[in-house]
């Protein structure tokens, strides 16, 4: 055996006509084979370099007659790599093929069927039907772990020939042989193939999985995977089945390789659903923790794998890792993606018992360097406040604390915070306002500015400058986002509502007014100016009803993901789905070109297959209320209709039927306006028979606390607001519009 790098040599540029003529001068004088050997590997060296061989083919192919199986190797690569762009110069290997079929060594054997199945041409694949046959029957384990692999392949080459040929019934007897490898390369082809849209329904009985646990133990580590991965196809009847599952591979959180854990990780919270015995749920539980931690101590990719993996499994057993979060604190050589991902689960993890330990560690994360992992610490200690109420009092002054070191992103970040927190607690935490006031010229984020607006206008009554503070923000309301313009529009009208008497605040609410209604483009701003501008005028009693309604408290709810997605989602630990924390199945899009009369299918990852907990009498109680039955891909439609000269074509799919196979993108219903109605006389408002007209002023009762804010919109009807490009004679418009 070549000694490492002594092949180096080998990786230089060749030209084809120097390679012909020296395989050819190799045939005369080459008993031991070494020239030749020496100018294939020069030939697959350049393959690996990308330079093109293939008008080498019938050359190389002369060398499948040698009996030296390192060159057999080499031609069969040559073989791989160009066989099925050659399909007019095949034919020629086809002897070679059936030759190694049958000998002796069962290493050609099974070098010479694998190489068959990776070139799907009709005629290589007429020639390995039978050789596989007798392959997958074969007295060498060797050989029939290799073909069981070669059938996956040549299903999807020819589902039609594979099937009718029986190879999946073949593979199926596979499963209980007496080789551990075999058996492992059984499952990942059976897996193969029930993954495809295509494939056969592939499913397990107790059986055949009692056979499979018995095999676990004697696979490699990636045949492990496989037959855990299997598993899942199993859906228990029993509680006992399934408890009985657990304990069998419950061992396997000690194996040393990341992916056997999490994959074994996946089986064991796929089977608590079908389980009822709570003490084993909960030591189940308890075994799980110690090996996700340890993966903590591997590379910062893997630790991201498993922290993403991590951040679902404790939304839905909380009992995994509820004493282990000092675990999650992050180091000073931690990635910055690592950290986050920390960041996620420290919060997820925070309780009464441990609020303070780790509002102790977000505040030193809070002076760190990096502003995007500040901006996220700061924020995790407002979201720990509105979690843990026991904790508030110290988040808050926590806080307080960040402000006062005058750094302007934190200060942003503990307004927007803060603003939640003012919400999830009314009525507690106003005393810090006049602090907030002083940093509002440091504030230049639009998120952190509509924060700030928010707070101004929902305690205008506890702040005595709040027109004042109004006025300034107020002045560049045309070069502000959108965010902040619909802000600044609510805030006026609160301070409006709340301050009648002040001749800033009508000064404020009607100039913010003339600029939303006439002087910005943006339709949803425009119409929220006209609307707040007719409320204001016809019936002020409802604007400060509606502006200044009670606000419910927010809560943490959320932050959680629906529990049936949840459950579907964990099916997918340690997958793309698990880390991008998506469904490979969900957000199918179905799409028909009618230039090209083509069906598109487009999926979150390509080839994806879609998995579900399915219904049976073990399925917890609480995991069937949520249960999310499996979406199944959209098939086309029998018939596409491409729009052309010709007579109509008699049974033809309806559009309907097209339609139908995705609603997601259908318009809307248009409203109806009864309904608009009856909802408005049910909370006591006018009907829309009376919104049209301006109530004059005594109708309004003495004790009417907004009674005296029509003076100042009396000239409502003679100065108007108009959309842009608008004539003055266009009223009826205008009402249409706004109605």
């Amino acid at each position: 055996m070549a000694q490492p790098g002594q092949d180096a040599k080998f990786f230089q540029r060749g030209k084809i006509e120097e390679f012909r003529a020296d395989l050819q001068a190799a045939e005369a004088k080459d008993k031991k084979f070494v020239k030749r050997k020496t100018v294939l590997k020069k030939i697959v060296a350049n393959i690996t370099m990308g330079n093109d061989m293939s008008p080498l083919f019938t050359d190389v192919v002369q060398c499948l007659g040698t009996p030296l199986l390192e060159i057999k190797k080499m031609v069969y690569l040559f073989l791989i790599s160009y066989g099925r762009s050659r399909p007019d110069q095949i034919h020629l290997v086809i002897p070679y093929f059936l030759q190694d079929c049958a000998d002796r060594n069962p290493l050609i054997r099974a070098l010479a069927i694998r190489t068959m199945s990776y070139i799907p041409i009709p005629v290589v694949t007429d020639a390995l039907s039978d050789n596989l046959r007798h392959c997958l029957k074969d007295r060498d384990a060797y050989v029939r772990k290799t073909a069981a692999i070669c059938v996956a392949k040549l299903y999807s080459a020819d589902p039609r020939r594979a099937e009718k040929g029986g190879f999946v019934e073949l593979l199926r007897d596979l499963m209980l042989d007496s080789n551990a490898t075999v058996v492992a390369n059984a499952v990942a082809a059976l897996s193969e193939i029930g993954d495809r849209q295509d494939g056969v329904i592939f499913k397990l009985n107790l059986a055949t999985v009692n056979k499979l646990l018995a095999a676990l133990g004697e696979s490699s580590e990636w045949g492990q995977i496989y037959i855990l991965d299997s598993l899942l196809r199993y859906v228990p009847s029993r509680h006992a089945d399934a408890e009985n599952m657990a304990e069998r591979i419950i061992v396997q959180l000690q194996h040393a390789n990341s992916a056997v854990v999490l994959t074994t990780i996946k089986v064991l919270l796929y089977l608590m659903n079908y389980m009822e015995n709570r003490r084993l749920i909960d030591y189940c539980c308890k075994k799980m923790g110690p090996p996700l931690v340890t993966l903590l101590s591997s590379g910062p990719e893997v630790q991201y794998v498993a922290l993403r993996n991590i951040l679902l499994i404790i939304q839905r057993r909380p009992a995994v890792l509820k004493n282990d979060v000092r675990v999650f604190f992050c180091k000073y050589n931690d990635p910055i993606y690592v950290k986050l991902a920390k960041l996620e689960i420290m919060y997820r993890l925070a309780r009464a018992e441990n609020a303070n330990e780790v509002l102790t560690e977000l505040q030193e994360y809070a002076s760190e360097v990096d502003i995007d992992f500040v901006r996220k610490a700061v924020r995790s200690i407002g979201r720990l406040a509105i979690k843990v109420e026991a904790a508030a009092d110290s988040c808050i002054q926590a806080l307080l604390n960040l402000i006062e070191n005058k750094v302007s992103y934190v200060t942003q970040e503990a307004v927007i915070v803060i603003k939640d927190i003012f919400r999830r607690y009314p009525g507690k935490y106003e005393g810090i306002i006049p602090t907030l006031c002083e940093n509002l010229d440091s504030l230049d984020e639009p998120e952190s500015k509509a924060a700030m607006i928010w707070i101004i206008g929902q305690f205008a009554n506890r702040i005595d400058n709040a027109e004042d503070l109004l006025d300034d923000l107020v002045y560049t309301f045309l070069e502000e986002t959108v965010e902040v313009q619909l802000a600044l529009l609510t805030t006026s009208v609160k301070v409006f509502v709340y301050k009648p008497a002040s001749e800033k605040a009508k000064e404020l609410v009607h100039k913010v007014l003339k600029w939303a209604t006439e002087e910005i483009d943006n339709p949803d701003l425009r119409d929220r100016g006209f609307m707040y501008w007719r409320m204001l005028a016809i019936n002020p009693a409802a604007a400060g009803e509606i502006v200044l309604a009670e606000k419910p408290p927010i809560t943490t709810d959320s932050d959680r993901m629906d529990r049936g997605a949840l459950d579907q989602l964990l099916l997918h630990t340690g997958t793309l789905g698990s880390i991008y924390h998506k469904n490979p199945e969900v957000g199918v899009n179905f799409a028909i070109d009618s230039a090209y009369a083509q069906i598109v299918f487009q999926t979150f990852i390509r080839g994806a297959t879609g998995k579900a907990l399915v219904d049976s009498p073990a399925l917890n109680a609480h995991s069937r209320a949520v249960l999310i039955p499996l979406t199944s891909m959209p098939l086309p439609p029998s018939a596409v209709t491409v729009p052309g000269p010709g007579p109509n074509e008699p049974n033809t799919a309806p559009k309907t039927d097209i339609v139908d196979l995705d609603d997601s993108d259908a318009p809307p219903p248009p409203p109806v306006p009864k309904t608009l109605s009856n909802e408005h006389d049910e909370d006591g408002e006018p009907g829309s028979d009376q919104d049209d007209e301006v109530p004059t002023q005594g109708t309004h009762k003495s004790n009417d606390p907004y009674s005296n804010l029509d003076g100042a919109f009396g000239n409502y009807l003679a100065d108007e607001p108009r959309p842009m490009g608008a004539s003055s004679g266009a009223r009826r418009e205008e009402d249409d519009l706004l109605f």
